[in-house]
Parts: structure tokens; sequence; C-alpha cells
């Protein structure tokens, strides 16, 4: 069969045949006459597009840095334990030998490589469309580069001297560079992102890089070098160039059901298509079906965590509830069932307790005790609770919820549905919520606490929850505290929450309910400064390249 591109992975290679191009966006150029003109260099550059999304749609590298930086938050728990090594991204138990892990590594390269190629292929100031190719390039490159610094590496402000990953530069075989530190990995990002902004003037929609999603991307990364100024600069860019709007709060409510191109405010996404991406019965395999079950399809394993439901329920009509999927079981009569529930803090146990209403007083027998639910207003909110042998205990009023082994299903949907396909979804990079975000954090640290406290209002304003002043900033909370919250409440899901913790010095507090607390040396509490924060260099890559250092 004929070669149609090789392609070095440091020590690794990959060939492209015919045959494999059967299943992705190649087309059967030989590599001598690849880059002759810019639509083959624009083939090219959809086949490093596909690096990131996968041949299947499940299996790229979107798919493993998803699981890497959202199961190791405190957005989610696990309700069982499974063989899939996604669970030791969960639990911090880190393993060399992951095989998630090692294909995240092999997918990063095999993107680098890919882009490394076309760029030194083409030459700049052609012409724009030549330009556009390349910059896309360099935004490939400069993403990828960005978050393996972040699984690898790190955070920014603990040092930049700390080694983070090889910045592999080139297309040639021989060239086998070792790891890079923190401070010239981020050298390197902001100069293929900077590049790409200047290259970049065709905007071809959210399923393709463009000048506004290099600005997008350069204020997220400003944001975690703690360069304030430049991560509101950037964010405004996005936000003024009048290419994109908020969704309005009725789309914004169905918004894991919209495509990249049908949702304004997505800037990038990672974009899988309906009856081409997840074939046949695969839905089984992705991220969505570990989150919920819809029509007997998925695992249905994994739900919304103690800690995010609390915080959602801070605003009895938050929008962003929209996304989580309480599994409520009925009664005879096809009604639900109301109950209440806490969260035994000894144990870290959910406890349950269905109720009876008698002429406005509710009662439930617990443990063999019969209780009355009382209730008080509390900053304008009911606060529910009873008076049980240990004391007084603050309960959730609601109704009784399908459990998997003793853990409530809250199954989360925000990675299902797209064009009301059971899981199909488009992974988010950067959308329009998040320059306000950005903008309000570094506007927080600088010590602009109205204008910071104005950019999350816009958001709460769509997820129609009050607004905040300064006077109304919960007693204890800074105004960075609010802003971070928000951060949380609105990307959640999104892969956002380990890096927003850990960059942001704080610890990730996980004593809540889940199989991360069943293992012989759980993780109760993380800091940013434990070594666990970062994934170990993939072993299989330490033996094809000994010279890479393998992180403590």
């Amino acid at each position: 069969m004929k070669k149609i591109i090789y392609i070095s992975l440091l020590a690794i290679t990959v060939v492209f045949t015919s045959c494999d191009l059967d299943r992705s966006p190649f087309t059967e150029i030989s590599a001598d006459d690849l880059f002759e003109d810019p639509g083959a260099a624009q083939t090219a550059t959809l086949g490093n597009y596909l690096f990131l999304k996968g041949d299947k749609g499940y299996d790229g590298w979107s798919d493993d840095l998803h699981r890497m930086s959202e199961y190791s938050g405190d957005n989610v728990m696990i309700s069982g334990g499974t063989t899939d090594p996604l669970f030791f991204f969960y639990n911090y138990q880190r393993n060399p030998n992951n095989s998630r892990n090692n294909r995240f590594w092999s997918n990063s390269f095999k993107a680098i490589v890919g882009t490394n190629r076309v760029i030194e292929s083409l030459t700049e100031g052609s012409s724009d469309e030549e330009d556009q190719v390349i910059g896309e390039n360099y935004y490939i490159r400069g993403l990828v580069f960005f978050q393996m610094g972040n699984v690898f590496g790190k955070p920014y402000n603990q040092g930049t001297d700390n080694l983070s990953i090889p910045l592999k530069l080139t297309s040639e075989i021989t060239d086998l560079p070792d790891r890079n530190t923190v401070g010239e990995v981020y050298s390197q990002v902001l100069s293929d992102l900077l590049k790409a902004e200047a290259l970049m003037s065709i905007n071809k929609g959210a399923s393709f890089a463009s000048k506004e999603a290099a600005q997008a991307l350069l204020s997220r990364v400003y944001l975690y070098m703690g360069d304030n100024a430049k991560a509101i600069e950037y964010a405004d860019k996005v936000i003024n160039s009048g290419v994109y709007s908020l969704l309005p709060s009725n789309r914004f409510a169905i918004m894991n059901t919209l495509t990249p191109a049908e949702n304004e405010e997505a800037i990038f996404s990672i974009t899988l298509t309906k009856g081409i991406d997840i074939p046949g019965n695969e839905d089984w395999f992705t991220i969505g079906s570990f989150y919920a079950k819809i029509d007997g399809v998925g695992w249905g394993e994994m739900y919304a965590s103690q800690t995010y439901l609390e915080l959602l329920d801070k605003n009895e009509g938050d929008l962003r509830k929209n996304f989580i999927d309480p599994q409520y079981l009925l009664d005879g009569n096809g009604q639900k069932i109301p109950a209440v529930y806490w969260v035994d803090e000894s144990s870290y146990t959910y406890e349950f307790a269905r109720t009876t209403d008698s002429g406005g007083t509710v009662t439930f027998n617990f443990s063999g005790s019969n209780y009355t639910l009382q209730s008080e207003l509390v900053s304008g909110e009911t606060v529910y609770y009873f008076n049980g042998p240990n004391g007084r205990q603050d309960v959730t009023f609601d109704f009784d919820i399908d459990k998997r082994n003793g853990y409530p299903k809250f199954f989360i949907l925000k990675a299902s549905q797209q064009e009301n396909d059971l899981h199909l979804w488009s992974p988010t990079v950067s959308r329009l919520a998040e320059m306000y975000l950005n903008k309000a954090e570094a506007l927080a640290k600088q010590g602009a606490d109205q204008v910071a406290i104005d950019n999350i209002n816009v958001l709460r304003n769509r997820a129609q929850v009050p607004s905040y002043t300064l006077a109304t900033i919960p007693t204890g909370q800074t105004v960075l505290d609010v802003v971070l919250e928000e951060r949380q409440l609105e990307l959640a899901f999104e892969g956002h929450r380990k890096f927003d913790v850990y960059r942001n010095g704080r610890t990730m507090d996980r004593r809540y309910p889940g199989t991360h607390l069943n293992n012989a040396n759980p993780f109760f509490e993380i800091e940013a400064t434990n070594n666990v924060i970062i994934e170990f260099i993939p072993e299989q890559q330490i033996l094809i390249q000994p010279s890479l250092i393998q992180n403590d």
C-alpha cells in the first residue's frame, strides 16, 4: 500500500496508508506532493484536527484530556469501581503504565509533529489562505503544548524551572528533545499563539482555529501565568470582536444539544458529527455514557458531586441545573416520592428518608426514630433541618432518587444529546462565557472588585440567578472566592476545574461521598504543592527515550 505521510512521534513512527485514509480527512496525496498548494496543506491540517478528536470520536486527545482534567476535580464522583485506567485519574493513584496516559502523550505528539510538518512546508506571506493554514497549525500546536504542560508539569506560579514536557519543534525523526522547563513551555505556547493570532484572518466557524480562538486561549494562558493585565486585554479582544454573543437563557438551557455551528457562544470546539463520529452502538465508550444512561444506553456510573450540587442549589432557579438529571424514583401512581437527604460527615455517605405530610407537618422515620422537618429563612433562602440525636442536621428536602451502591444518581448531561444523539458531544475548548470569567478573575486579583462582580453578573443574569453586589458577598468570602465559584458553576464538566484549583494555590477538598475515599490511602484533600497533581511521564516513553526524567 502506498505511503501517504511519515510522522515521527519522538522515537515512535506512525505510517498512514491508503487503508487508514478511509476513516480520516486525508486524501491520497503522496508526501512529495502534499504541500504544493494550500489546499493540500489544509487537507493535512484536517488530519491534525483529527488527532484531537480521534478516529472514532472517543479515542482521541480530547477524550483523554477530559478524563485527566475533570475526573481529578471536585465536580464529580464515581459510584463504584472500574477496571478502566481512568480510575487512577479519579483517585490520584498515579500509574506510569496507565494506557490512557500513554495514549494522550502519543496523540499529543502525533498532532505536534503533524503541525510541524505543515509549518515547515509552507511560506508565510504567500497568501491570506496559506497564512491561515499556517496559523491554524500554530494554534493546534500551542493548544497541545499548553494542555500537555498542565497535565505533566506543575503550575506556573510554583516555579518556572520545574520540568514540564519536551518541546518537539521539528518533524525530524532524529530530533528527540528532553523535557523543557515550565517557563520554556509557556514561552513557546505564547509564541505559537501570538503567531497564530497574527497569521489568521479567516473565521471558518467554531470547528476550526481562528484569530479569536487564539486570543481566547491567550487570555487563559496569561491568566494561568498571573499576567492579569494581559488576560483582561485578550478577553476583551474576543468580547469586543463582535463575532460571538452569549447564548440567551432559553438556548443556554439546552446548550448541550447544540452543534458548535449552532452555538453563537462557541469559539473553538473539537467537533464531532452525527452519523460519522461515534458509529453504531459505540455510544457506550464516550464520556457522556459514563456520566448518564439515556434510553438504556450508557454506564451512568459517574455523577455530580455533593460539592457541586450544594453550589448549584444555592439558587433554586439556576439554569445550570438543566445539565444535571436526578433519577427520581416513582411510586405506583407514577409520582415522585418526597424525601429528605443529607451526607453523614463522619463517613461521607448519603442518608435518605422518605417523608409524610400530615396537614402541613412533614415527618419522617430514620434509624427507627421519628423526626419532624423544620425550616428557617436564611438570606432569603429556605433551609431545612431536623433535630437529631447529635443535634441539628441540615437536609435537602426533595424527592427520593435511584441509587447505585448507595450513591444517588445525579446524571450529568453536558457531554450528551448533541443533535438529540444519545451521547454525542463536541468538547468545548473556548467559549465566550470563559472570557467574562477570565476577565473577572484577573480584575479581582487586581483589586477591581466592582468590575469583577459586574462581569460574573453577566453570566448570573443569563443563568437567571440574582446578581451580586459588594454588599451581598457572603460573609467570610472574598470577591475572588465568588468569582472562582462562578467559574466552577459555569465551566463544570468542561475540563477546567483541576487546573483552576491548583494554579490558584488552593486545596482540592474531596471530603464528599464517592469511591475515591475507598482506597487504603485515600486523598481527602490535595494541596497544590502535592506531587500527585501532575501525571507520571508514561513508562513506555521513558523506555523508548531513557533521557526523559520521570516526575516525582
